[in-house]
């Protein structure tokens, strides 16, 4: 029996009749997307339809998801928020904190040593508040997620940008910070702006070395880092119903790197044959029963522009594999255009590694297309000429493969199988000689490609590709090969050519696994203590953040402006920087130090405005702190882009940030900022950017009357005795700024426990 079948038996039972009402209230077909969020929504059908990207909403969520990295910051929160238990079924899922150095074995015994005193502690949080506990080693959440708890229909929010990823079974599931996980696992409604809706339309099929994931690096190039912020993107077609069910969530993983809210698919007969595969035929059985209303009405498919504020089509007969990257996922190059590319713009061509796994891309499918791939080099004599790792997705499917052969295979090759865990993806490999930050290339089948993500050197070039052309590419090492054209020479000196990749969507023989790795949280946690060593460097117990004073805030410093591309990996560093993840104190030591200052171009190093010395940014920070000195940060476009990490938005709170002023946001981050009581705000004219110096002492103005929809202004008081007062915008609704004055939205929370 699937986990929580009775939650989902109670969706389904209320779908038909909801869908009804929507559409009765809408007056027009409904797309998938908007018959899932309709059906969770907290309180009754509104008069008349929400505004796609103005109206906010409040929703019912069924489940919350959380990797132990972010789930620390959530729980510590969850614990302040004076619940018992959890109100809806949530998990914690031990994927972040495993470092892939050696091999499977060897990382896993090492982490859990390392680690015992986070993971006791949530361990124990879980057994305490009714959470499921998946333990070191049973593989990366979001695979976790689609083989066990992900169903069509189903609204769920996690503490990761990935948790998109289980739209490819029809969800729409949505990456949070762990104040918004609190709130829903606390029973309040979660809100979110109605998002505008982006429908891909695919016809055709795969065929060759084309994959699921050369849809989302085409899609990537197309809409670019933040083309799909505060937008869902929905995929149709017959060339959607191709897909595997596994080939949809690679699709809906990378969506997180167009900036989506979330992607998901309708439900159809690849993803039953996924359900009844992962032993939930009695979810398959259960959909079967409403599929009508798990999919958009027919009208939005034969006329789909005029349903959808974007439209995309791709044909996927035509479609060729596509590498993305350098340091940026949008950055799309067929193939085909490698070699061209790769001279223009001087990146090295030789291949120093070849990574595949992730949660991106770790299914059953993908590992046997691979798999195919390294089997044809044992045959014709061909050696790898980069080095190449795997990181299965979960324990079922490392299992399953090792059953079947193919990690055997694998190994022939010359291959390194690294523990269940996300590892290199997120920069959690200890790469050898990766301090010397030479200028390599790596690929790998990941999602995210930002400089220093995976080995937190800034000259390793990588680029994002499928399995199978990461593979290939590894066996020939060289990032201009391209398989559909170009031979290879074996050790009898033979030119010879790679076939195509082949694979099986399922495993033949069923999967299997000895232990996946759940376990039940105590059947009454009560008894239960929650236990913080009062000096762990691992751990620390949360004080509320301070509410706002009732004025203007006035003679706040310049922290620092951020020029280009400033991400979550810039403002909140992963990597070593994972073992803090509960600590808030010793992690707010990474702040910002990747961004790069606008005034020098040198990464954490800013200007102290007290002393005129240039230091590091947290320590500049530290000291406005202790002088009770209120700063802003500057940044520029779709800041806080990347992961869905909060510690981006909390350290700056913790050391007295009181605003971040940008030309534009990523979505996640800029929930984030608000949800601690900070001020996101964006240039309401973007060239006001270049008025901002590097001694400027900045005011914010008309906080007293802080009012949805009405721009705040700022005075920049500069070095030469000259200011300039510039309008600065703001998304916050009433709500909202109810949490700007309490300090937080917890705070809200924790006054109404004590109320």
């Amino acid at each position: 029996m699937a986990f929580d079948i009775e939650m989902i038996r109670k969706v389904y039972a209320a779908l038909p009749a909801k869908v009804e009402a929507a559409r009765k209230m809408t007056g027009k077909p409904l797309t998938l997307t908007e018959k899932i969020l309709y059906a969770h929504l907290s309180e009754a059908l509104p008069a008349k339809p929400y505004e796609r990207g103005k109206s906010y909403v409040d929703f019912r969520p069924d489940r919350v998801a959380m990797q132990d990295a972010t789930a620390q910051m959530a729980l510590l929160q969850f614990m302040q928020a004076g619940r018992p238990s959890v109100a809806v079924p949530s998990t914690v899922h031990c994927d972040h904190l495993i470092t892939a150095k050696s091999n499977a074995k060897e990382d896993l015994d090492r982490a859990i040593k390392v680690n015992q005193e986070v993971y006791n502690f949530l361990t124990s949080v879980c057994n305490k508040y009714g959470l499921g506990f998946w333990k070191p080693g049973a593989g990366i959440i979001h695979q976790v997620v689609l083989e066990n708890y992900a169903f069509p229909g189903g609204l769920m929010i996690g503490t990761d940008s990935h948790t998109v990823n289980a739209g490819g079974l029809g969800m729409i599931a949505i990456g949070v910070g762990g104040a918004d996980a609190c709130d829903v696992m606390a029973g309040l409604p979660w809100e979110l702006k109605m998002p505008k809706l982006i429908g891909v339309k695919l016809t055709g099929k795969l065929n060759g070395w084309a994959s699921a994931k050369d849809i989302i690096l085409k899609v990537a190039g197309i809409l670019t880092v933040k083309g799909g912020t505060d937008k869902i993107v929905e995929y149709f077609g017959p060339g959607a119903e191709s897909l595997s069910g596994t080939g949809k969530g690679t699709i809906c993983n990378m969506g997180a790197e167009i900036g989506a809210t979330t992607s998901t698919f309708g439900y159809d007969a690849a993803m039953e044959r996924y359900l009844r595969a992962t032993g939930r035929a009695d979810v398959a059985d259960l959909a079967n029963g409403v599929k009508q209303h798990l999919c958009a009405d027919a009208e939005v498919y034969a006329n789909p522009s005029a349903y959808f504020d974007e439209l995309i089509e791709i044909n996927l007969d035509e479609l060729e594999p596509y590498l993305n990257g350098p340091f940026t996922p949008d950055r799309a190059t067929p193939i085909s255009k490698m070699k061209e590319e790769a001279k223009k713009n001087g990146w090295p061509t030789h291949v120093e590694v070849g990574l595949i796994g992730s949660c991106t891309n770790s299914s059953y499918e993908d590992i046997s297309r691979s798999a195919s791939l390294a089997k044809q080099a044992v045959d014709k004599k061909l050696k790898a000429k980069s080095q190449f790792t795997i990181t299965p997705g979960s324990e079922q499917v490392r299992f399953t493969i090792e059953r079947d052969g193919f990690i055997n295979i694998f190994n022939q090759m010359g291959a390194n199988v690294f523990a269940n865990a996300c590892g290199p993806c997120i920069g959690m490999w200890d790469r050898k000689d990766a301090d010397k930050q030479e200028k390599n290339t790596i690929v790998h089948s990941f999602n995210r490609n930002f400089s220093k993500r995976a080995d937190g050197n800034p000259n390793t070039h990588a680029f994002v590709g499928s399995p199978e052309l990461v593979t290939a590419i590894a066996i020939s090492g060289d990032l201009c090969f391209n398989p559909l054209t170009d031979t290879l020479i074996n050790e009898e000196g033979i030119a010879v050519k790679l076939d195509p990749p082949t694979g099986q969507e399922l495993p033949p023989k069923g999967f299997a696994v000895e232990d996946a790795g759940f376990i039940a949280p105590a059947a009454d946690g009560s008894k239960v203590s929650v236990l913080v060593a009062p000096k762990s460097d691992r751990l620390q117990l949360l004080d509320p953040f301070p509410a706002w004073e009732g004025t203007d805030l006035k003679g706040l410093k310049l922290l620092i402006k951020a020029k280009g591309k400033c991400t979550t990996d810039h403002i909140s560093m992963a990597g070593p920087w994972l073992k803090y993840r509960g600590h808030l104190d010793n992690i707010s030591n990474n702040m910002l130090i990747g961004a790069l200052n606008a005034f020098n171009e040198k990464t954490d190093s800013v200007k102290n405005q007290l002393t005129g010395a240039y230091e590091s940014v947290p320590k500049v920070q530290r000291d406005y702190k202790a002088k009770h000195i209120g700063s802003v940060i500057v940044g520029d476009e779709n800041y806080g882009e990347g992961s869905s990490r909060e510690h981006a938005a909390m350290e700056p709170r913790f050391l007295g940030v009181r605003a971040v002023l940008v030309k534009s946001f990523a979505r996640i981050h800029e929930t984030n900022l608000k949800k601690q009581g900070m001020l996101g705000l964006t240039f309401a004219n973007k060239e006001d950017y270049n008025l901002i110096a590097e001694d400027d002492t900045i005011d914010i103005l008309g906080l007293i009357t802080f009012a949805p929809g009405v721009p705040l202004t700022m005075v920049l008081h500069h070095a030469n005795g000259k200011s300039d007062q510039i309008a600065v915008n703001h998304s916050y609704n009433a709500q909202q700024i109810e949490w700007f004055k309490a300090g937080g939205a917890l705070n809200i929370i924790r006054a109404g426990v004590s109320a």
